[in-house]
């Protein structure tokens, strides 16, 4: 892919909205070109896609948008990983894969990390509150859901900041466009990440606690044995996958649930005054403008979907973020409104078996993070100056403005 179409790729990632309206007013599917793939926009296709794995396989889920290069390739080689996980499996395999996550991330599993959750995210207000003014992005939506999985995982305080930051250089090495050398430091970064998770692994064999690394290496290799290199990497491409879909999405969602609140002053001050809404607006800020845009999926035989045949090994794009502004589904979809009366089902955090386990925990630190918020700085607003510009990221994965400057 060249500098030209890179441009073109993040023209349409920054804003995909006018493009899914176009895709679901079309007869059939629209084919795009940016993304080399078919684009399912709307909500009962969407549906219908992840309620068929078997025919509609999982396996390119996550695609790189840009192939590394040899630096990186090479850097990559010293680590350990690079095997199928939850999201990229379909059958029995999702089905073991997924369920240690199941109870791992649990409506109790949950609840028991709400306390420290709530605990760490007065400390990082308290950080800033003083001061009049936070970057929210860098100061707080990336600091506490890394902290927040990193206790659910395991890993000592100390390495969370490490983990955090191999994790968003592996979205950057697979999804961004870089210098070589650019390339190959991010993929160190990576590197890095898998040998320390390498590490947990192996001591959690050995000496297993009350964690999901712990729950997840016994419900994966059971035994006591050590573990062969590619038992140690299969764990490995399992909980750098978690880390990075456990805090990388809630960093996004909660980025943008502020931006668009904050666009709205009359639905920040309501949410202020009834707090009571607080569950709605977490509700209506996945819907609206979800992190996870979609997923990519391939056909595993020939098959029609809205009146387009697609032989076997059809690339698709799954849009979550269209089908939640499906006007069949949802009621004047393109506003932002966190007093909607009506139950419209919204599939961002997915559908079917490929549902997000982590959704439970994702809402509640966007909730707490709202109730904190509206109770101690009810005066924040957008930018510390009226014409500030929110630029939002390039891409489908973890959609988030880059930078989010409020006052209080």
């Amino acid at each position: 892919m060249d500098l030209s179409e890179h441009r073109d790729l993040d023209a349409w990632q920054r804003d995909p909205y006018p493009h899914y309206g176009r895709a679901r007013s079309a007869e059939g599917l629209t084919f795009v070109p940016e993304l080399d793939a078919w684009l399912v926009a709307r909500d009962a296709d969407v549906r219908e896609v992840l309620r068929r794995p078997e025919d509609f396989s999982s396996a390119n889920a996550l695609r790189p948008d840009v192939a590394p290069g040899p630096a990186a390739l090479a850097e990559l080689a010293r680590g350990i990983g690079r095997h199928r996980t939850v999201v990229t499996s379909d059958g029995d395999a999702h089905r073991t894969y997924r369920a240690p996550l199941n109870s791992g991330l649990s409506t109790a599993r949950v609840n028991e990390v709400l306390p420290y959750a709530t605990a760490r995210a007065g400390q990082l207000l308290d950080a800033f509150a003083a001061r009049g003014h936070v970057e929210l992005m860098g100061e707080y939506a990336e600091k506490l859901p890394g902290d927040v999985i990193g206790r659910l995982l395991g890993i000592d305080e100390a390495d969370v900041p490490l983990a955090v930051h191999g994790g968003r250089r592996a979205e950057e090495l697979l999804f961004r466009p870089l210098p070589e050398e650019e390339q190959a430091a991010a993929a160190r970064d990576v590197v890095a990440l898998q040998h320390l998770l390498d590490n947990y692994v192996r001591d959690r064999r050995a000496h297993p606690r009350d964690d999901l690394i712990s729950t997840m290496t016994a419900a994966l290799i059971p035994g006591t044995g050590d573990l062969t290199r590619e038992q140690r990497g299969e764990m490995v491409s399992h909980l750098q996958n978690l880390l990075l879909a456990g805090h990388l999405t809630t960093t996004a969602l909660i980025g943008t649930a502020f931006w668009h609140l904050l666009r709205d002053r009359a639905q920040w001050e309501l949410l202020c005054a009834e707090p009571d809404r607080i569950p709605a607006a977490v509700e209506e800020a996945v819907r609206y403008d979800g992190p996870v845009q979609g997923f990519r999926r391939r056909t595993t035989r020939t098959v029609t979907l809205s009146g387009t045949e697609l032989p076997p090994g059809t690339a698709l794009f799954v849009a979550y973020g269209s089908a939640n502004r499906d006007p069949a589904q949802h009621r004047d979809p393109d506003t932002f409104d966190i007093t909607r009366q009506e139950r419209s089902r919204h599939v961002g955090f997915g559908h079917g078996s490929h549902g997000c386990p982590g959704s439970q925990l994702g809402r509640a630190q966007l909730r707490i993070t709202l109730e904190l918020f509206t109770r101690r700085l009810p005066g924040t607003r957008l930018g510390r100056a009226a014409d500030q510009r929110v630029v939002v990221r390039p891409t489908l994965i973890h959609r988030s403005p880059q930078a989010l400057h409020l006052t209080f």
